[in-house]
């Protein structure tokens, strides 16, 4: 889907590809069993989990030009194994700019189960691009920290319970903070299928698109 100058594609479970259009700049979120085979220009990893943080699908999108931004426990895993002349640390409240891109990481964990525990420091991200806001949850449970995200354009949400939100907590979450536009995520793979976003859609009192995997 295209909003303004910035088209969104989901690849399936948390990965997303982000165009700048008019720079001609390509971002992928957590790439996992993808067929996109398209160059990236900037990779962002949420966590160190194997299906946020996949060798087999980095080796797919990624070149020496690659900026690849991931929390500090996923460096050792590309050891060896990816050759990328720019890696850099996030941590939340941690942000990079690029050009005309501005990156912020912000905090994603777990609050009432141990999958994704506070003090790993793993992340979600606001991608500020094109003047959109767009807010990927990474893994995370309905924090506090939500309640105070501001000017989101698209809010990318978890919504397959188990290891994340619930389709409920979501909706609760961005009816709180109010994006003009929400896309759930993280079902139909690992966890979840398609009427956990339907779920999410019906209870969520902001615009909610349901994408098709690309």
């Amino acid at each position: 889907m295209k909003i303004s100058n910035v088209e969104i594609s989901w690849l399936g479970h948390d990965g997303f590809r982000i165009k700048d259009l008019l720079h001609d700049r390509t971002i992928y979120i957590d790439p996992y069993q993808i067929s996109s085979s398209e160059p990236a220009d900037i990779v962002l990893i949420t966590h160190s989990h194997y299906d946020h943080l996949s060798i087999e699908d980095l080796k797919k999108i990624c070149t020496l030009k690659t900026v690849l931004l991931a929390p500090a426990d996923c460096m050792s895993a590309f050891q060896g194994k990816l050759d990328f002349r720019d890696m850099r640390i996030m941590r939340p409240g941690s942000s990079v700019t690029m050009g005309n891109i501005l990156i912020e990481a912000v905090p994603a964990y777990n609050t009432n189960k141990s999958f994704h525990p506070k003090e790993n420091e793993w992340v979600g991200y606001i991608i500020n691009l094109n003047s959109k806001r767009i807010y990927h949850s990474g893994d995370t449970d309905y924090i506090p920290e939500m309640n105070s995200l501001n000017k989101i354009d698209v809010a990318l949400m978890a919504v397959s319970g188990k290891f994340v939100m619930t389709a409920e907590e979501a909706a609760d979450a961005v009816n709180i903070f109010e994006p003009k536009l929400a896309i759930p995520m993280h079902y139909g793979s690992i966890v979840g299928d398609r009427s956990d976003a339907e779920r999410f859609k019906e209870l969520a009192k902001v615009p909610v698109e349901i994408l098709e995997k690309e």
